[in-house]
């Protein structure tokens, strides 16, 4: 009997040796460490570039969207409107500057030649008569959104919102919009009597020659407001287009921070965006396990949240500092107080071989690094 029990504790002996022999060699072989936490190359934050009541929103957490898929929407009207209204303005001064043109020539011509005078004229008044319509057009457009805004305005008065002096400004900006209105209206009905007249002006060489060189500095003025206009018309519809996001890349929705019918500002993040392929594990090894560790070592993952399933990955980099340089508060050993704390060296280790739609960003597991 007590040979059989010498036997049984020499094999559980010899049993335990091996094993500790393999748990010895295995921790030799492999940078073991249990801090390490799923992170992505690529997460960021989704804001507009211009403020607004946020009318649609098509995506939620979770969701995938592919690259250019349109996320939200702001309220575009008011961007609408100043796009119209610059569009009309603009064509309103190339009008103009037709205008211009036409006289510019015709003087041209009369000082040339003295002759075809009042076809030229007949045909800057017509030119000047589009420019009024085109002007008209513009002012009835500018008139109506002065109409709505007052209209907005009286009610939030009538309510006590806004004060009468913000109510006034609308309605005198209105009235000042009706009153151009007629002013274009009367000035084209003059235009139109003049019309009948125009054959009969004759002018002297050197007044036409000052009108001539007058003219030219108008148009000069009206072309620089032109590019001017246009500029801003390129702005107006740049920010018109503004009022949707998209997504600059595909993904999946990591956070959405609003809601249809909520106020957003230029900037304020809307959307958290995480792009695929774009996750890697972060080990933060000990210093005393930096052994034989190197860029391209060979590394396998456990993550708490999957225990059964392995991700396999290699080490793409090793951090040149430790963690603890870029802590928030770091310690302070000028008093000569110390304590020797072994620091922990921020390893990225890209995953090359897993499920990567089972990743999610923050989660924890154990990793064990192939020593070279």
């Amino acid at each position: 009997m007590k040979k059989l029990g010498a036997i049984v504790l020499f094999l559980m002996l010899l049993a335990f040796g091996f094993l500790s022999y393999r748990w010895v060699r295995h921790r030799m072989e492999y940078a073991i460490t249990e801090a390490v936490f799923i992170r992505s190359d690529r997460m960021v934050n989704l804001a507009f570039e211009l403020g607004g009541r946020l009318l649609e929103v098509h995506k939620d957490m979770g969701d995938r969207v592919e690259r250019g898929e349109l996320l939200a929407r702001v309220e575009p009207e008011d961007y609408r409107i100043n796009v119209e209204t610059n569009r009309n303005r603009l064509h309103s001064l190339v009008a103009q500057r037709e205008a211009l043109i036409v006289q510019i020539v015709r003087l041209e011509r009369q000082l040339e030649l003295k002759v075809g005078m009042s076809q030229d004229t007949l045909r800057e008044t017509h030119a000047r008569e589009e420019a009024l319509l085109k002007q008209i057009r513009e002012t009835e457009l500018q008139a109506g959104q002065a109409k709505r805004e007052r209209d907005r305005l009286e009610n939030l008065f009538k309510e006590g919102l806004v004060p009468r002096q913000r109510f006034e400004q609308a309605d005198t900006l209105y009235q000042t919009q009706l009153l151009r209105k007629r002013a274009l209206e009367d000035a084209l009905k003059e235009l139109k009597s003049q019309q009948s007249k125009v054959e009969k002006e004759v002018k002297s060489s050197e007044t036409e020659r000052l009108k001539l060189k007058e003219l030219k500095e108008q148009l000069r003025a009206v072309e620089a407001d032109i590019r001017a206009l246009q500029s801003q018309l390129e702005k107006a519809e740049l920010d018109l287009k503004r009022t949707e996001l998209r997504a600059p890349f595909g993904g999946v929705v990591a956070k959405r921070f609003a809601s249809p019918g909520d106020m957003v500002k230029p900037g304020q993040p809307l959307f958290s965006l995480v792009e695929d392929d774009s996750y890697y594990a972060e080990a933060l090894l000990e210093e005393t396990k930096l052994r034989g560790v190197k860029e391209g070592s060979k590394a396998y993952l456990r993550l708490d949240a999957y225990p059964d399933r392995l991700f396999e990955g290699v080490v793409e980099e090793i951090s040149p500092a430790s963690a603890a340089t870029f802590a928030l508060v770091p310690r302070d050993v000028s008093a000569g107080e110390f304590t020797k704390v072994v620091q922990r060296i921020p390893v990225k280790i890209r995953i090359t071989k897993g499920d990567m739609g089972l990743l999610r960003i923050g989660m924890g597991g154990r990793v064990e690094i192939k020593r070279e």
